[in-house]
């Protein structure tokens, strides 16, 4: 009996001990967790999840032209994904998805047995809420210590946060998540990216076997990689489907169908930018703001609105690089039909004249060490003079190999030649000069110091008597610019209506300032030629409209910015006599060649020895300027390279191009584009007719033609030479 009693006690002793040993044990596992748990993110921060997003610099008419960012991640909502691409992903990666709470316990016990049967880890146990704990903390592993390396501790941080994860959010929300934050490979994070990467093409218009390529690459994107490895990606899709039809996701038809298609992979680059330089010029202005916004610009998913319009850019784009392989082309042909030119370039590249004349002859690609002398480069921008919207820009050669970050629309300063003249005509008119004006057509010698002079001359070295303003611009006539700066205002007077139409570079005032001697950039010009379209008023140039984040609220909103610069009727008879550039002068071939009728003025231009040729001109809904010419500002385009025919081209096709689609789309607003509209007379403005000889009302038996004029300002006097019928036999 007391044997018994003792082996009682005994046993009893034991199960206390074990007792209190299981539950020292479960308070230290339980303390453990808790201890582990306070360097996890709280279920707030859970709440807030926010994955890294690709921030999208978008076109007026939602295209997107370029993406920011430090992974390649478009989100994409759960309801938008392929039934067949959600069966696959739970047949392969978690069956019981939707049963268990964040960690499955059969499947760890069954990973453990066949581990330790096999001697190894081949076998996982991880759900697809562990490895969102896994993805979603990637980026925080530092603050959370998560990592990815396989060890107890981070086994056991990812059984917490799992669990954590179910209470947070709906089983479709962690799919959702989950799909928008794994690695398929090559830089791509989420289903949206991987398939634009892959497949080119939406998520949601996935296939049943495109689907089954991407999941089936997720355990290994690397090793399974549709672009490297085919041969072993096209296993992995047939293990796949084979899955899904023995879980009886599929039906056999299904699944015969699917498993018979050849691997068919079309790479697109994920960031190819419609307008490489335009959207880099965003980017720069985003990043002066971004810290105001408290926004990150990589990260955030931004949605960046901007003016451009695509359709307007892909027709500038078209133009732009067909006339410029033309250009490069008259060029390559000038210097190997000049020996001592090709010689002198040869000693400067230290290249045999050989080799040169091969890349030349046959218009290969130039090498990158001979661009800066070799490679005709250019800008244009289109702008919306009425409001100073950017529709379009490209700031230089746009082929991949030629592509480079700098912007010569909005960077390169050049000289602008005759274009620069309307400022000189402008200043005329202000200070009471009459478009009949006439000044003599004859040179002048200016004595610079005791052993320089400048002795400027007209374009194609003519000469001629008494020439009216209106004819000077048509013809664009050297001698006559300079006579206004000489006789009827100051060079000072140019500098400060150059700088009131919105030239921001230093302008200097110097007699040469009747040749378009300072320096300015193309953007500049595009908006100063804009004032002469809007009746006097400059708008900054407008390129971004909206700033919203992820969720669509709105951080920040652009409006423009306009100034009353110049009077509107002074502006309208300078803009009548630009017209006659087109109508009747330098310009002439955007009527008779490019059969362009819309009304419309512009200026050609061309600098001494062809090394910048510009064409700049508007109609009322459009204005287009384009410059042509080399880094170099040495290198000459050609000796025919004027303005008219390397940089006209450009504008007449695109304008034309640009009006031949009757509208275009502007935030949801169509703009319609009238090949009639013309500008109104405004009240104060006469229209006389005067001799063609003089500055005089016309008689009878002059040779005349119609003139506008300020009301205040006209001649009033009739032509005395031709007063009677008999003037000619004086």
């Amino acid at each position: 009996m007391e044997e018994s009693n003792l082996k009682y006690s005994s046993i009893k002793r034991i199960i206390i001990n074990s007792i209190f040993i299981s539950f020292v044990f479960l308070i230290a596992i339980i303390s453990y967790l808790f201890f582990l748990s306070k360097d996890l993110p709280s279920l707030d921060e859970l709440q807030k999840f926010n994955p890294e997003q690709v921030t999208k610099i978008i076109s007026s008419d939602d295209v997107v032209i370029k993406k920011l960012f430090t992974h390649k991640r478009d989100m994409i909502d759960i309801s938008s994904v392929p039934l067949n691409l959600r069966n696959a992903l739970l047949c392969m990666e978690d069956r019981n998805f939707y049963e268990h709470n964040g960690i499955n316990i059969k499947g760890i016990f069954r990973a453990i047995i066949i581990n330790l049967a096999s001697m190894s880890t081949k076998q996982g146990a991880s759900t697809l809420t562990q490895q969102l704990a896994r993805n979603m903390y990637n980026d925080l592993s530092k603050k959370y210590k998560i990592g990815s390396k396989k060890t107890i501790v981070r086994k056991l941080k990812e059984f917490i946060t799992a669990i954590k994860i179910e209470q947070t959010y709906t089983k479709s929300e962690i799919l959702e998540l989950y799909l928008n934050s794994v690695y398929f490979g090559h830089g791509n994070y989420g289903i949206q990216s991987a398939s634009i990467y892959y497949f080119s093409k939406d998520a949601s218009d996935l296939t049943l076997d495109e689907s089954a390529i991407l999941i089936g690459l997720l355990p290994a994107p690397a090793i399974y990689s549709p672009v490297n490895h085919p041969e072993r990606i096209l296993k992995r899709r047939n293990l796949v489907l084979k899955v899904m039809l023995n879980q009886g996701y599929l039906i056999n038809e299904e699944y015969e169908l699917a498993i018979e298609k050849d691997i068919s992979i079309q790479v697109a680059k994920y960031d190819n930018s419609l307008a490489p330089h335009f959207s880099e010029h965003i980017r720069r202005k985003l990043e002066k703001i971004d810290d105001s916004l408290n926004v990150n610009l990589y990260k955030d998913g931004l949605v960046v609105k901007t003016t451009l319009n695509s359709e307007v850019q892909n027709i500038l784009n078209e133009n732009f690089n067909e006339v410029m392989n033309v250009n490069q082309k008259v060029l390559n042909k000038e210097i190997l039909n000049n020996n001592p030119r090709l010689k002198k370039l040869a000693r400067d590249f230290n290249i045999d004249i050989d080799s040169l004349k091969n890349i030349l002859k046959n218009n290969l690609e130039i090498p990158k060490n001979m661009r800066k002398k070799l490679l005709v480069q250019g800008a244009g921008i289109v702008v919306n003079p009425k409001n100073g919207n950017i529709l379009g820009m490209i700031g230089g050669r746009t082929e991949d190999v030629y592509l480079d970050h700098f912007n010569r629309a909005t960077q390169a300063k050049r000289q602008p030649g005759s274009v620069f003249k309307p400022f000189i005509y402008y200043s005329a008119l202000e200070n009471g000069a009459m478009p009949c004006t006439q000044l003599l057509n004859q040179p002048l010698v200016f004595f610079i110091d005791d052993t320089t002079r400048w002795n400027p001359q007209n374009h194609d070295g003519s000469t001629g008597l008494l020439t009216s303003l209106r004819d000077g611009i048509r013809r664009s006539l050297n001698l006559i610019s300079v006579r206004i700066v000489q006789e009827l205002i100051t060079p000072l007077d140019v500098k400060k209506t150059a700088e009131k139409f919105g030239v921001r570079s230093k302008v200097k005032a110097v007699d040469a300032i009747a040749l378009g001697v300072s320096e300015v950039y193309p953007l500049d010009m595009a908006m100063s030629y804009s004032v002469i379209a809007n009746d006097g008023v400059l708008h900054k140039p407008l390129m971004i409209s909206s700033i919203t984040d992820s969720d669509g609220r709105s951080l920040k909103t652009y409006d423009t910015i306009s100034e009353e610069v110049a009077d509107e009727k002074t502006i309208y008879i300078l803009r009548d006599m630009m017209k006659s550039v087109i109508d009747k002068g330098t310009g002439g071939s955007l009527r008779w060649r490019y059969k362009f009728y819309n009304p419309a003025a512009g200026k050609t231009g061309t600098t001494n020895s062809k090394t910048d040729a510009w064409f700049v001109g508007f109609t009322t809904d459009i204005a287009i300027a384009i410059w042509v010419g080399l880094d170099d500002p040495s290198m000459k385009l050609g000796s025919k390279q004027y303005g008219s025919k390397a940089a006209l081209p450009i504008f007449a096709k695109t304008i034309k191009d640009i009006y031949d689609l009757g509208e275009y789309e502007f935030n949801g607003e169509k703009i319609i584009l009238d090949s009639k509209s013309d500008w109104d007379i405004p009240d104060g403005i006469l229209q006389k007719n005067v001799c063609n000889e003089s500055c005089c009302l016309a008689t009878d038996w002059c040779e005349s033609y119609n003139e506008y004029f300020l009301e205040d300002n006209m001649p009033l006097e009739k032509c005395e030479e031709f007063s009677n019928p008999l003037f000619r036999f004086k």
